[in-house]
């Protein structure tokens, strides 16, 4: 850090959430803007250069921020732990190879790693598992029902398997186990246990997650909604400022948050 500030660097700037992070880090007033990388190399954003390599930025930042493509994951875990770079990460869809590499990045760096940088969604998280934990699964049915813009390529999103994750866990389950989406056609009876997954596609939805435990008396609901995008990238410059400083390990928007230690 230099005077204070906060040099990060934004992986995959030119891309939507890219922007968004660009514009985030600017209006953080512990912050500045050192560089992002792009497919190649390119003109400076804002005055800030732009790689075609994620060595070259984490040379000139204090930490980096990646929402960019699982494919692109181990080696900017290896990149990174290498040049002792702190890394905010939000992208998601790991596979365990992948995900073992964002683990032993940690054991060299600091790492945050959220599927969703939002607070609401946090705390949305948080209620999934102890709402798991309280509602039995022979009793209340677990269903998960997320809508986004028609633009987005995966379901279902990372957010609804995060909000599954954390009933799984409060149920003292493995969510692979459990996991029923995409039913079509004489499926049979629901299987007692199972966390359903219902996603919708359409307009320019930013993001809408609901949560519902049904049983044969009584229904809860949980519900986020995301407006603006910018609650993500505004997040995700919140977790990087509190992680500068932080020793290696494996961070999570609930340790940002002050929700646990």
């Amino acid at each position: 850090m230099t005077s204070g500030t906060l040099r990060i660097g934004i992986a995959g700037i030119h891309g939507r959430m890219g922007r968004m992070l660009v514009r985030s880090v600017q209006d953080a007033p512990a912050a500045c803007l050192s560089g992002g990388t792009a497919l190649t190399e390119s003109a400076p954003v804002e005055g800030a250069p732009v790689f075609a390599r994620i060595e070259d930025l984490a040379d000139v930042s204090d930490l980096v921020i990646d929402f960019t493509h699982v494919s692109t994951v181990a080696a900017h875990a290896r990149a990174l732990a290498d040049r002792r770079t702190p890394w905010v990460l939000g992208t998601t869809g790991l596979s365990g190879q992948e995900q073992a590499a964002v683990v032993a990045a940690a054991a060299d760096i600091p790492v945050i790693q959220a599927a969703n940088f939002s607070p609401g969604v946090t705390l949305v998280l948080r209620l999934a598992r102890q709402m798991g934990a309280a509602l039995p699964a022979r009793s209340y049915d677990a269903e998960i029902v997320e809508m986004h813009h028609r633009q987005k390529v995966d379901a279902p999103s990372g957010t609804a398997l995060a909000i599954g994750e954390a009933v799984a866990d409060g149920r003292d389950v493995c969510l692979s186990d459990v996991k029923e989406s995409g039913r079509d056609g004489h499926t049979g009876a629901r299987a007692e246990g199972a966390i359903g997954f219902a996603a919708l596609r359409g307009g320019q939805i930013v993001g809408e997650h609901t949560l519902l435990f049904t049983s044969a008396a009584e229904q809860i609901g949980l519900t986020h909604r995301a407006f603006d995008r910018r609650v993500f990238s505004d997040g995700a410059v919140q977790a990087a400022l509190w992680l500068a400083g932080h020793e290696p390990g494996l961070y999570d928007m609930e340790n940002v948050l002050g929700l646990k230690s």
